[in-house]
């Protein structure tokens, strides 16, 4: 049913939503804030009585206008500039954690090597026992009793030498297994050595962390601080939030010529997935949207209803926190999947975006309302800056 025109209250109900939109659906709020210049224009979008004219503006009101958009531009090159550090930040997090992610693996595959050293030692070691065994316990128990036995002096000869070849053979047998246990120590030392090297990768990652939190808290401010005037002037005329939304049009033709990323491999199917996942999964099906932009809101909805846990922070935050691989191999039903930051967007560069892993390579996540996505999409979508990497929420292994 449509209706002759718009009320005042509807077009201040309009005003919301279009701030609500512009924030949450992957714009940022400084953007929202441009658009509030071209209110003027919603008397004509929505058919209200205002008039879109400003001809008739006081020279007061002109130079209040030029001082504010003048402000606002300011405040908007300088949160551009802190997006992109950022970006770097975010790039060079990402390059540390794959370092974390491939020291791992060499420390995995050095334990292999210590236990099947400490095989091989095992196995000599019984040799070793047998050689003695049989050597000196063989005809009287002792080398005297075997020398002391000969009935002539050539089998007294052949004694002895046969006592010398053992001796020499049970020494040769000692030194590989001093050479064995020698390499067993050089191999714990490099192991070692390399878990301080994780140790101190683990360290400045964390100082990252700490700079990068401190910068989203310097854009956060300059969100905040935007004066007051600028909000209150929305006489400008209807050109700015299209000139607005044809330069978001171009930032999103931008982002979808970037190279995608594509990470191999397929992750754990639903058919196997046991009853706390499931759970999760029906949760994802039943758990309305909170909303426009509030990806990282209802995955702690899902996980809350479904009685496992309350998941905190933003999509950056849960990335940073809970999710530490990129191995498709790893990706089970019910894990969080993440990015700390993504280039299609000025408010996704500064939080990411996250989703849920309901199993048969798809995502579920919220962006206005839930969609079901393909994994490998969603990877090479959210992927352009940073790698995308999935794991448990609060840690809590929802298979074992």
């Amino acid at each position: 049913m449509s209706q002759p025109h718009t009320t005042d209250q509807e077009q201040q109900s309009a005003l919301d939503a279009l701030l609500s939109i512009s924030y949450q659906e992957d714009l940022s709020r400084r953007q929202a804030m441009k658009a509030l210049f071209a209110l003027a224009g919603t008397a004509v979008l929505f058919g209200g009585p205002r008039s879109a004219s400003a001809a008739t503006a006081s020279k007061e009101t002109t130079d209040a206008l030029a001082a504010a958009q003048q402000r606002f531009d300011e405040a908007q090159a300088q949160m551009n500039e802190l997006a992109g550090e950022f970006e770097k930040l975010s790039i060079a997090q990402d390059k540390t954690i794959g370092q974390i992610e491939e020291v791992q693996a060499d420390i995995d595959d050095t334990q292999e090597q210590i236990e099947e050293q400490q095989r091989r030692l095992e196995k000599k070691q019984e040799v070793l026992a047998e050689r003695v065994s049989s050597s000196y316990k063989k005809g009287g128990g002792n080398p005297l009793s075997i020398l002391l036995s000969s009935a002539s002096l050539d089998e007294l000869i052949s004694n002895s030498y046969y006592l010398g070849k053992v001796n020499a053979s049970d020494e040769r047998a000692i030194d590989d297994v001093q050479r064995a246990q020698e390499e067993l120590r050089e191999t714990k030392g490099a192991l070692e050595l390399q878990k301080h090297d994780l140790e101190e990768l683990k360290a400045q990652t964390a100082q990252q962390l700490e700079q990068m939190k401190a910068k989203k808290d310097e854009v956060q401010t300059l969100i905040d601080g935007l004066d007051q005037d600028v909000k209150d002037l929305i006489n400008k005329r209807d050109a700015e939030i299209l000139a607005a939304a044809a330069a978001e049009e171009a930032a999103r033709q931008e982002a979808a010529n970037r190279p995608t990323t594509s990470i191999p491999g397929s992750g754990q199917g639903s058919a196997s997935a046991g009853n706390r996942q499931q759970l999760v999964v029906s949760w994802c099906h039943k758990t309305p949207s909170p909303g426009l932009g509030l990806c990282a809101w209802w995955v702690s909805d899902v996980f809350e209803r479904a009685g496992i846990c309350r998941v905190s922070g933003n999509a950056d935050d849960m990335y940073y926190a809970w999710c530490n691989s990129s191995n498709k191999a790893n990706l089970q039903v019910g894990m969080i999947i993440a990015v700390s930051s993504h280039g299609h967007t000025a408010a996704g560069r500064i939080y990411g975006h996250v989703g849920i892993y309901v199993g048969d390579n798809t995502v579920m996540d919220n962006i206005g309302y839930i969609r079901s996505i393909n994994v490998d999409s969603w990877i090479a979508y959210y992927g352009d800056v940073v790698t995308p990497r999935w794991g448990w929420a609060n840690g809590i292994n929802l298979a074992g």
